[in-house]
Order: C-alpha cells, then sequence, then structure tokens
C-alpha cells in the first residue's frame, strides 16, 4: 500500500511537472506550442548589408541547429551575425552572450518587439540589428527565408523549383514524425500515445532508408529536406534514444541513412555547429521529469557515429 500511494503521488507530481514542460491532450500526445513570429515575411530590401541582420541560435536546440546549417551551407556570414545564446535552465531561458539593442536574454528581446507576454521565446530567431524587429521565429520558414537570402556565388540552392513537390513532402513529414516525432515519444504521458508516436516514427525513417537512391534525400540535390533531417539523426544515439526511449532501432539498422548521415556531417562547415557534449549536458540536465537524478550517461564519441559501418563479423 505504500508502494502503491507513493506511485500515485509520485505520477500526480510527474504529470504537472510535464504540464510544465510540454502540453498535451486529453489522449496523451504531446502538442508542441505554436511559435510567435511564425509567419514568413518577404525579404527585406537590405537582406545583402554586412551584419545588418542577427541569427540567434542555441547549441542543444535542434530546431536552431537547421537555422544554423542553412546560414553555414549557404556562407551568410557576412550579412548575418550569428549569435549563440545560452540556456539558464533554472530559469528556463535563453541568455544573450552580450547584451543585443540592451537585452541580456531572448525573452527580453522578444517583449522588445512586441511578443506579448507569455509567449515564450525560443530560438532560432532572425532579426534586424538596428532596429530590433524580428523577422522570423519558427524555424521552418526561417529556413526557408536564409535559402531565399542573398548568398555568394556558388552557394547551393537548397529548394530547387524542379524538386519542390518532393522537397515539400518529406519535410511535412518529417516534421511531424521524426523531429517533433521524437519528442512525443518522449513527452507522451501514457503508452498509447508513445507507441502512436514510435511507430510513426520508425515508419518515416523506413520510408527514407528506401527512398535513398542517390546521396540526398532528393536525388543528386542537397535539400532542405536533408537539412531538416539532420538535426534529429545526429542526436539520435546521443539523446533521443537513451532519454527519449526510441531506441527500437539504432541508425546502424538503416545503412543507407547511416551514410547519408556521415555524407552530411562531412559537409564543410557541417562539424563545426555539432556540439555533442552541449546536447547531451543540456538535454539531461533541462528535462528534470524525464532525468530527476540528472546524471548524463556516458555515450559514443560523436566520430564513431560519423564514420563508415563497422566491418560485419566473419561467419
Amino acid at each position: 500500500m505504500v508502494v502503491a500511494a507513493a506511485r500515485s503521488v509520485w505520477r500526480w507530481q510527474w504529470l504537472q511537472l510535464m504540464g510544465g514542460l510540454g502540453p498535451a491532450d486529453a489522449e496523451g500526445n504531446y502538442r508542441r506550442p505554436g511559435s510567435p513570429f511564425a509567419q514568413r515575411p518577404a525579404l527585406p530590401a537590405a537582406a545583402a548589408e554586412p551584419g545588418g541582420h542577427l541569427l540567434i541560435v542555441g547549441r542543444s536546440c535542434p530546431w536552431a541547429h537547421r537555422a544554423w546549417l542553412t546560414w553555414q551551407l549557404r556562407g551568410l556570414q557576412t550579412s548575418i551575425r550569428l549569435v549563440v545564446a545560452e540556456p539558464d535552465p533554472a530559469a528556463g531561458r535563453w541568455c544573450l552572450p552580450e547584451p543585443v539593442l540592451g537585452c541580456r536574454t531572448l525573452q527580453q528581446l522578444y517583449r522588445r518587439a512586441g511578443a506579448v507576454a507569455g509567449q515564450r521565446a525560443t530560438v532560432p530567431v532572425l532579426l534586424e540589428a538596428g532596429s530590433g524587429r524580428i523577422l522570423v521565429g519558427e524555424s521552418a520558414r526561417l529556413i526557408e527565408l536564409l535559402n531565399a537570402w542573398p548568398a555568394p556565388e556558388g552557394a547551393p540552392d537548397l529548394e530547387p523549383a524542379a524538386l519542390l513537390p518532393r522537397i515539400n513532402a518529406w519535410r511535412e513529414r518529417f516534421q511531424h514524425a521524426v523531429n517533433d516525432g521524437v519528442y512525443r515519444c518522449g513527452f507522451a504521458r501514457n503508452q498509447a500515445a508513445y507507441d502512436r508516436a514510435e511507430a510513426e516514427l520508425f515508419d518515416a525513417l523506413a520510408d527514407a532508408e528506401v527512398a535513398l537512391a542517390g546521396p540526398w534525400l532528393c536525388g543528386e540535390a542537397l535539400t532542405l529536406a536533408d537539412v531538416q533531417l539532420f538535426p534529429t539523426l545526429i542526436r539520435l544515439e546521443l539523446v533521443y534514444a537513451p532519454l527519449f526511449g526510441v531506441s527500437r532501432r539504432p541508425l546502424w539498422q538503416f545503412p543507407a541513412l547511416w551514410r547519408w548521415r556521415q555524407r552530411f556531417h562531412a559537409l564543410p562547415g557541417v562539424a563545426d555547429c555539432c556540439f555533442a557534449e552541449a546536447w547531451r549536458r543540456d538535454y539531461y540536465g533541462a528535462l528534470f521529469p524525464l532525468n530527476p537524478s540528472g546524471i548524463v550517461p556516458a555515450a559514443p564519441p560523436l566520430a564513431t557515429l560519423v564514420n563508415a559501418l563497422p566491418a560485419a563479423p566473419a561467419p
């Protein structure tokens, strides 16, 4: 009876904590809150002005990672200055490394830009350096804008018109089943909600495995579909499999996706925005309801996950 009572009290407390971590519907499915500044704006007239805009990201955030990758791959360092915010788990906020327009936290920047009280201040966010006006704070729309941004000669077009139907189909599938899917597994309130999310996640990965006939998801061209998938899969073994319970099929059982991840990581500049220790520290440290001990478990070095598949054992 004591054990049953303790379990009942702990589950009630866990549900309260999970409610603060991420909302769920009546069936226990995690529902990601909407992002403020979610609409994609028109390309600014002064887009090419050196240092005229700031892209604020965080090392551990996968949604920021996709924006960071797009910025890096398209060589936008001259016109858009990168600002790497640091998480403050105790206060539940992002802190800026140096004041931006007098603001020391991302929340202050959001309020300055007109966000209403109670709206979450999240990375990534793109803003005008001079006025502090936030252009967009939703990662899917942000990477589209960065792909349209004036870039140096030879920069890749990650949304070629001929491939748009395929790109959009993959991006929509990944957004729900994979990018958000790992969170829907980790933040599920009950077994049925977890089972639904877990099945959709591995079904999507299985379909991507079959579709990878060329070097990239849509064939010969690197696209935003690849950019969108990479931040989730590069964190899979280090964070999502152990912490969110998505370990039914390790990535080495998807050999085409393993090689795809290896190719992507080898692209110029990609390794420079991958921070395995920060990912593990921030996930295990910040998500108290999932890891109340605060222990950060040992994990394989990132280098072992971006190399060729190990040789099969001799029969």
